[in-house]
């Protein structure tokens, strides 16, 4: 942000006397300077008059770099008065000595070139600070406002004149105020109202959200597409009660760390009304992510062999195309934008090597084989094979790993392996242990994961625990034995603090469940070991 440029007088400025509607704004837009992040800020006005406040942002926010674009039509030139004024504000910015451009348009016709311009910028699109002031009649300042919005990079001081002007009863098509407070109500989550004081006769925000135009002309349709288009990211889980829990630590890291729009499909395979009720209050409040709890399909997989057959359900039941499935014991630790563009390659899904047994197991056919915890699918390919699948899932269905083996021999030459970045499993345990068929495998490609999956059992046998060769043993952070040695271990639970089972460690119920699951283990294993003595 610039410094007072003190060269800068009014000595040769060309303002008219009894026109100043701009001066006694000077001291509280002083005050939002501060907030402007950028070293050199990019302002927009929308209606400047003779130049007014465009002189004062260039001498002043702008004064050390920057730059001023100015919108009015000065009559389009059809009159003397619409002339003068253009000739002064040309003379005042000059004075000024600073990068500026007056578009002498109607706004919408010049904010639509605006926005063709900035879509074609690859770095450093759109402005630090709008001031609307083009308009007294509410449609027109409503208008204005949503194509300037979409000017707005995230930070922006965005300033309404006129909130409190006094010449037209507030209710009236001509007076701003509708229009602005259409324009609030629209937004309302996507910005912080810095007017605090209801009499304040501007309305000031600053935006919270990323500059999004929201659209493409012909010729540019190979950029951004997928924010144009206004797709955004569909995620989906799987979740009885008993995973409600983590399954709010994954919701809450995925909304922490991905920035486009995001909606999260989570199937309900038994929870509660309070476990809804708690998995919506543990996400961050954002207007950009919708959160759906949506029912099995009739006769469902689930109801039959368990939980872990929902995702196979899924397909049949979700509305939309395309989705990413997380199991509901994973923790995103990246935005998830660079996954979900992945190119499935014409392919049903995309997928990542499982680290256990990437080469399969005894129970299904050798070959290359993926881990089923993060799928990213083509529901629409996936569908059309959908019967021939639920078939295969009941013949298979008491496979060592159930609907992973399913899935695998269903499809085997129809899914594109992923970076083990994308599903980091085994971290600290299995992943360490060598084998001949993981020489293929990158683990580099985990080091910084994007999504760290707890693989293992919630609460681990005797065998698991003492298995000499997988130490530390594998289980999930919340059982009995927690993770040891997992890297990821105090990250999830810093991320369930953030959640509304923020204190579980500390309950009764925790401490009560663990030491009945220790005790479950224990005994166990002496029935096994009284069995085989």
């Amino acid at each position: 942000m610039g410094t007072p440029d003190n060269e800068a007088t009014t000595d040769h400025y060309e303002f008219t006397s009894t026109q100043d509607w701009f001066t006694f704004n000077i001291s509280s837009w002083r005050d939002l300077f501060p907030l402007i992040a950028s070293k050199e800020p990019r302002a927009l006005e929308i209606g400047s008059w003779e130049g007014r406040s465009a002189v004062f942002l260039l001498s002043t926010l702008c004064a050390t770099g920057g730059e001023l674009v100015c919108v009015d039509h000065f009559d389009l030139m059809g009159t003397a008065e619409g002339r003068e004024r253009y000739r002064k504000i040309m003379h005042n910015l000059a004075l000024t000595g600073r990068p500026a451009r007056v578009l002498p348009q109607f706004s919408v016709p010049a904010l639509y070139n605006l926005l063709q311009e900035e879509m074609n910028k690859n770095h450093d699109a759109g402005f630090d600070w709008i001031y609307i002031d083009g308009s007294h009649r509410a449609d027109d300042t409503l208008l204005d406002a949503e194509l300037a919005w979409r000017l707005a990079r995230r930070g922006c001081i965005f300033i309404f004149d006129d909130y409190h002007w006094t010449e037209q009863p507030v209710e009236s098509l001509h007076h701003p105020r509708r229009g602005i407070d259409a324009f609030l109500a629209l937004h309302a989550g996507q910005y912080i109202r810095l007017s605090t004081d209801p009499e304040q006769y501007q309305m000031v925000l600053q935006k919270t959200i990323p500059m999004r135009i929201g659209f493409l002309l012909e010729e540019e349709r190979g950029k951004s597409a997928e924010d144009a288009f206004g797709y955004g990211i569909n995620v989906a889980l799987a979740v009885d009660w008993a995973y409600a829990m983590p399954a709010a630590v994954t919701l809450r890291s995925i909304v922490e760390k991905t920035q486009k729009r995001i909606t999260l499909f989570v199937i309900d395979c038994g929870l509660s009304g309070e476990d809804k009720k708690k998995i919506e209050t543990s996400l961050p409040i954002r207007q950009d992510v919708t959160l759906l709890f949506v029912e099995l399909p009739p006769n469902p997989l689930a109801s039959k062999m368990g939980a872990v057959w929902a995702k196979i359900d899924m397909i049949k039941c979700l509305p939309v195309q395309r989705v990413l499935y997380l199991d509901a014991d994973t923790l995103i630790c990246r935005d998830l934008e660079e996954l979900w563009t992945t190119d499935l390659e014409g392919r049903s899904l995309a997928a990542v090597p499982d680290v256990g047994c990437p080469l399969g197991h005894d129970g299904v056919l050798r070959g290359d084989y993926f881990n089923a915890g993060v799928l990213l699918i083509d529901l629409a390919k996936a569908r059309s094979r959908l019967p021939e699948l639920e078939t295969r899932c009941f013949e298979m269905k008491n496979s060592r790993f159930h609907e992973q083996d399913a899935l695998n021999v269903h499809f085997a030459s129809d899914w594109t392996p992923m970076n083990l970045k994308w599903n980091a499993q085994g971290l600290g345990t299995y992943a360490e242990c060598a084998s001949g068929d993981r020489e293929g495998l990158c683990f580099e490609e985990m080091k910084d994961p994007g999504i760290v999956h707890f693989t293992g059992p919630v609460h681990p046998s005797v065998a698991v625990v003492l298995n000499p060769y997988v130490q530390p043993y594998t289980a999930k952070p919340w059982g009995y034995a927690g993770a040891p040695g997992h890297p990821f271990e105090r990250e999830w639970w810093v991320m369930l603090e953030k959640t509304a089972w923020k204190g579980w460690k500390a309950t009764a119920i925790y401490e009560e469940t663990c030491k009945q699951a220790r005790m479950k283990a224990l005994k166990t294993a002496e029935e096994e070991f009284e069995k085989r003595v």
